[in-house]
């Protein structure tokens, strides 16, 4: 008898444990869920409050200026937006490129490189076409080299098309900041001189708008500047790739031609 009531006794005691262990799980994760739920309210607030905020100081620096500077930005970020996915497709893996120029040559000659290029996208590639068509057309080796310097040229040129727009929305961004901050200091001592008074409040609302517009247009010039260095940095290492891959295949024809 004292033996079940052990066992019984212990049976209890590991219940009660297990159920005391359980409930303690249960509260800690009420409490996280809670405080989960607390961070992403804060966080929801704090974002509404900032995009309240934003908008509330673009309408005080005025539509004329805060909204010509507003389609700078639109207009520049849909240049880089357009130039960075253009540059994205014009990479090229040139090592792998050129060892199947020249397997092609090796094979089938210059007919097949030609073949291959031409299922291939990139400046490169089609740098690589042009001097193999100087060669395929029986010129040498001095005409296929003209041929992919001067193509070269024509492709860098496409890789910076549009990008000086980028750069002039660059300059215009902070100086029509700049005209909005002049314009709103000429209307504060406008109040001034109709008031015959130096008041605070006359000249305060003239400032606040000087201030946003510079601000904002400098703000507009930080994020515009940014994807114009990202793009002139992406231009000139595809640049480096295609000046390395057309002393590549200018060396390869050398060797072909022998």
């Amino acid at each position: 008898m004292k033996k079940v009531f052990t066992i019984l006794t212990i049976v209890a005691l590991m219940f009660f444990v297990t159920s005391t262990v359980q409930a303690q799980q249960e509260n800690a994760k009420t409490e996280v869920k809670k405080e989960v739920k607390k961070s992403q309210d804060e966080a929801g607030a704090k974002e509404m409050k900032f995009h309240q905020e934003l908008k509330k100081r673009f309408v005080e620096g005025g539509p004329a200026f805060m909204g010509i500077v507003l389609l700078i930005l639109i207009l520049g970020l849909a240049i880089a937006i357009e130039r960075i996915i253009y540059l994205a497709f014009a990479d090229t893996n040139t090592d792998k490129l050129l060892n199947e120029v020249e397997q092609a040559l090796e094979e089938g000659g210059v007919e097949e490189a030609q073949e291959l290029l031409r299922n291939k996208k990139g400046p490169i590639s089609s740098i690589f076409y042009e001097g193999l068509e100087r060669v395929a057309n029986g010129e040498g080796i001095d005409a296929a080299e003209k041929a992919v310097v001067s193509y070269g040229n024509v492709q860098v040129g496409q890789l910076e098309k549009n990008v000086s727009w980028l750069a002039l929305f660059i300059a215009l961004a902070p100086m029509f900041g700049f005209m909005g901050t002049v314009i709103g200091m000429i209307d504060a001592f406008d109040k001034i001189e109709a008031a015959g008074d130096m008041q605070p409040s006359l000249v305060a609302g003239g400032i606040k708008v000087a201030l946003l517009t510079t601000v904002f247009g400098l703000i507009v010039a930080i994020i515009l500047q940014v994807f114009y260095n990202f793009i002139i940095a992406k231009i000139d290492s595809i640049v480096n790739k295609m000046e390395d891959a057309s002393i590549s295949l200018v060396d390869m024809l050398v060797k072909y031609k022998k």
